[in-house]
C-alpha cells in the first residue's frame, strides 16, 4: 500500500512539473464561463503527450501500411527493371521429381517419399512383436533405435550416390518429411513403451490385490471399477497396434502420439475451401518471390562476402532481409495455419494449437516456446521431462533440447546443399545467450525492447545465415578450382545462371 501511495504521489509531482493546468479548480472554471470574453481554452495536454491518455492512432497505422505498400511497390518495380521477369512456373514442376536437366528421369525424391512408409510399418511390427513377447523389451528398443536412426540417415546416404539426380527443393522436401517421420516414430515407440509399462504395473497391482483381499483394499477395488467405467470407450494398449491407427498418426498434424486423439464431429466445408485456396495461392507466391527477388539478392551478395567488404555486406544483408522475411512469414502461415488446419479438418483432429502469439514474445525464450507448438510439445514431452525425471537439471535439459534442435536445423540445410557447414548449428546454439540478453533488456528497459530484440534476430539473423551458406555453396560449385572469388564477375555470372 505504501508503494502505491508513493507512486501516485510521484506521478502527481511529475504532472505538476510539466504543466500547471491542473491548478484551475472547478470553481474557477465556473467563474471563467460567466465572463463576457467567451473563453475557449481549457486545461488539456497535447495528444502526443503520455499524460493525455490518447490511444486512437488508427489513422497513423493506416499511413504506416500505406507507406510500406508504396515502398514495396517501388522495390518490385526496381526489381523488374533490373532483372526483368524471372518467374517461370514451368520450372516449379521439378520441385519433387528430381529432374535436373540431365535427361535422367529417375525421380529419386518421389521414390524416397514413397519408401517413407517402410520405416513406419517396421516400427509397428516391432511393437507388435514386443506386445506378444516374440522379442524382448531390450531387443525391441534396440531395433527401434536402429530404425529411426536409419530413417533420418537415409536421405544423406542416397544423396551420396544419386546427388546429381536430385533437385534442391526435392531433396529439401525429402529431408523435412524424413525428419518429421523420425520425430513421429520416436514418439510412437516411447508412448507405447509408457503404455506397456503402465499395463504391467496395473497387472502387478491386480495380482497383489487377489492375494490379499483385506478391507483396506476394497476402496481401491471400487476406484478401479470407476476408472474402468470411465475409460470403457477408449482405445487401450495393445489394441492400438494396427495400420489404421499408425497411418492416422502419420498424417495427423502433430508429432506426439496418443492412443486417443481429440476428434471433431464434422468437416467444415467453407473452412476447408479457404485453407485450400490459401495453400494454392501462397505456394505460388512463395515460389515467385524466391525466383524474382530472393535469388538475385543472394547472388549479388557473393562478391562482397568474398572481399569482406563490411559496408557492402551490410547493404546486401539489409536488402536480402526484406524478401527473406516475407518468405519466412508466408512459410509460417502456410505451414502452421493453412496446411495443418487443412489436415486437421480432413482428419477430424481437434487440437489446433499449432502456434501461439509468438509475435508478442518479449524475449527469445518465449518465442521458441510459442512459434512452433508441435515441435515444442514434442521436445518437452519426449526430451525435457524425461531428462528432468532422470535427475538432470532443468538447465542441462534445456541445453540438450537446443543442441538437438541445432542438429536438426543443420540437417535440413547441409544435406540438401551437399556440404557440411555449422552456421545453422551455431545460430541455434547462440539462442540461449541471446535469450539471456533479451530477458535482461525486458527487465531493465521494458517489454517493448525485448520484443524488438526478438524481431531484430528474426529479420537480420536469417538472411545473414542465408548469405553465408550461399557464399560457401557458390565457392564450392561455381568458382574455379584454387581461385579465390575476389571480384564481382562471378556474381554477375551467378545472376545469369540462377
Amino acid at each position: 500500500m505504501t508503494t502505491e501511495a508513493e507512486e501516485k504521489a510521484l506521478r502527481y509531482r511529475r504532472a505538476q512539473s510539466v504543466t500547471r493546468a491542473e491548478e484551475i479548480t472547478e470553481k474557477e472554471k465556473r467563474a471563467r464561463k460567466l465572463q463576457f470574453d467567451k473563453p475557449c481554452h481549457i486545461p488539456r495536454d497535447s495528444l502526443f503527450s503520455w499524460s493525455s491518455e490518447f490511444a486512437n492512432f488508427t489513422g497513423l497505422v493506416n499511413w504506416g501500411f500505406l507507406m510500406l505498400t508504396i515502398g514495396g511497390l517501388r522495390l518490385c518495380l526496381e526489381n523488374f527493371l533490373k532483372y526483368g521477369i524471372r518467374v517461370n512456373p514451368f520450372e516449379w514442376i521439378i520441385m519433387l521429381t528430381g529432374y535436373g536437366g540431365n535427361q535422367n528421369y529417375q525421380y529419386p525424391s518421389v521414390i524416397l517419399l514413397m519408401f517413407s512408409i517402410v520405416p513406419a510399418v517396421v516400427s509397428l511390427l516391432i511393437e507388435k512383436a514386443i506386445s506378444v513377447d516374440i522379442i524382448s523389451e531390450k531387443l525391441g528398443i534396440a531395433m527401434h533405435i536402429f530404425n529411426i536412426v536409419f530413417t533420418v540417415s537415409l536421405p544423406a546416404i542416397v544423396l551420396q550416390f544419386k546427388g546429381d539426380d536430385f533437385s534442391f527443393v526435392g531433396i529439401t522436401t525429402v529431408c523435412i518429411i524424413y525428419l518429421v517421420l523420425f520425430l513421429k516414430l520416436w514418439s510412437y515407440a516411447q508412448t507405447n513403451h509408457w503404455c506397456r509399462n503402465g499395463v504391467k504395473r496395473k497387472y502387478a497391482k491386480n495380482k497383489l490385490r487377489r492375494q490379499s483381499l483385506s478391507a483396506p483394499n476394497w476402496k481401491n477395488l471400487e476406484d478401479e471399477k470407476v476408472h474402468e467405467a470411465l475409460t470403457a470407450g477408449l482405445v487401450k494398449y495393445p489394441d492400438n497396434l494396427n495400420l489404421r491407427d499408425l497411418f492416422y498418426f502419420l498424417l495427423a498434424p502433430t508429432l506426439c502420439y496418443e492412443l486417443n486423439f481429440p476428434r471433431t464431429t464434422r468437416i467444415r466445408k467453407r473452412f476447408l475451401i479457404k485453407r485450400i485456396v490459401e495453400l494454392v495461392f501462397g505456394v505460388n507466391l512463395v515460389l515467385a518471390l524466391f525466383q524474382q527477388w530472393m535469388i538475385p539478392s543472394m547472388t549479388n551478395a557473393v562478391a562482397p562476402f568474398s572481399q569482406m567488404d563490411i559496408m557492402r555486406i551490410t547493404e546486401r544483408l539489409l536488402k536480402l532481409a526484406v524478401p527473406n522475411h516475407l518468405i519466412w512469414l508466408c512459410f509460417f502461415y502456410l505451414s502452421f495455419h493453412s496446411f495443418m488446419n487443412l489436415m486437421g479438418e480432413l482428419l477430424h483432429f481437434a487440437d489446433r494449437n499449432f502456434y501461439n502469439d509468438w509475435w508478442n514474445a518479449n524475449n527469445i525464450a518465449v518465442f521458441w516456446r510459442t512459434w512452433n507448438m508441435p515441435v515444442h510439445t514434442w521436445a518437452v514431452r519426449h526430451l525435457y521431462i524425461p531428462m528432468t525425471e532422470m535427475g538432470y537439471s532443468k538447465h542441462a535439459a534445456s541445453i540438450v533440447v537446443f543442441g538437438i534442435s541445432a542438429l536438426f536445423h543443420e540437417y535440413l540445410v547441409s544435406i540438401p546443399l551437399q556440404m557440411f557447414r555449422i552456421w545453422a548449428f551455431l545460430g541455434m546454439m547462440a539462442q540461449p545467450p541471446l535469450s539471456v540478453i533479451s530477458r535482461l533488456a525486458e527487465r531493465r528497459l521494458g517489454a517493448r525492447w525485448g520484443n524488438l530484440i526478438v524481431w531484430s534476430s528474426l529479420i537480420l539473423g536469417q538472411p545473414l545465415a542465408v548469405m553465408m551458406y550461399y557464399h560457401d555453396y557458390a565457392l564450392a560449385h561455381f568458382a574455379p578450382a584454387g581461385a579465390p572469388l575476389v571480384n564481382a564477375t562471378l556474381g554477375a555470372q551467378l545472376v545469369r545462371d540462377a
